[in-house]
């Protein structure tokens, strides 16, 4: 994801803003996405032709298109679920098909989409002149009975620049790493809301292990309140 657009009320002259002013609207993204995605799910493999390549078909679940901050920048994601590793050519010919997606399919119609803010309407492009996958592994959220509930990774704010998006998207990446990403989501959706970065502080502190984390319940689900 590379450029965005206001309305401005000059058609001809739209006013473009990278992905780190972005990262201010990323919950008005993110939910345009979700209402974008329900007819179908988000899914895109829905819409993967078999004979391009039955083996990638075959093998990819699903692949869901989403918004997240990577460092102080907002990014486009797409979440990919595997019944088995694709090779690395099968690997290839699905970004190929995202691509096409994210620049003529789905992401055309999405360009589209008004997406009102309370500084205007927005138009959100997922795919301009840079446009790249960037791939990174995730462990799976599905937790059987007999495996034990995974811990709070550990993360340090001391030494972080102040930049509660940043720190935010940090904390997100540690927990899917650990196999945490409806954590993840419910943490994001909590900060986004929560209209002080104190606030914002003590709520990563209870889904990740900070300095702050003593003054926090272990259990983010207890001691929550009305905070939504």
């Amino acid at each position: 994801m590379d450029e965005y657009g206001w309305n401005n009320g000059v058609a001809d002259y739209p006013t473009l803003f990278s992905g780190i002013d972005m990262a201010y609207y990323v919950d008005s993204i993110q939910k345009a996405v979700k209402q974008r995605s329900s007819d179908d799910g988000g899914n895109l493999m829905l819409y993967f032709d078999e004979e391009r390549n039955p083996n990638v078909k075959a093998k990819t679940l699903s692949a869901i298109p989403s918004v997240e901050i990577r460092g102080d920048e907002l990014k486009g994601c797409t979440t990919v679920r595997l019944k088995e590793p694709l090779t690395g050519p099968e690997m290839q010919d699905l970004q190929d098909y995202l691509k096409g997606q994210f620049s003529d399919g789905w992401g055309e119609g999405f360009e589209q989409q008004e997406i009102q803010t309370s500084d205007g309407v927005l138009y959100v492009h997922f795919a301009e002149k840079r446009f790249d996958f960037e791939v990174e592994q995730v462990q799976s959220t599905e937790v059987s009975k007999e495996q034990p509930v995974p811990k709070r990774p550990k993360m340090k704010l001391v030494g972080e620049d102040g930049n509660i998006f940043a720190i935010l998207g940090r904390a997100s990446r540690l927990l899917k790493r650990n196999g945490q990403a409806e954590q993840a989501e419910e943490m994001s959706n909590r900060v986004y809301h929560s209209g002080d970065y104190y606030k914002a502080l003590n709520i990563i502190s209870e889904y990740v292990e900070t300095e702050l984390s003593e003054k926090t319940p272990a259990d983010p689900k207890k001691e929550r309140g009305n905070v939504r």
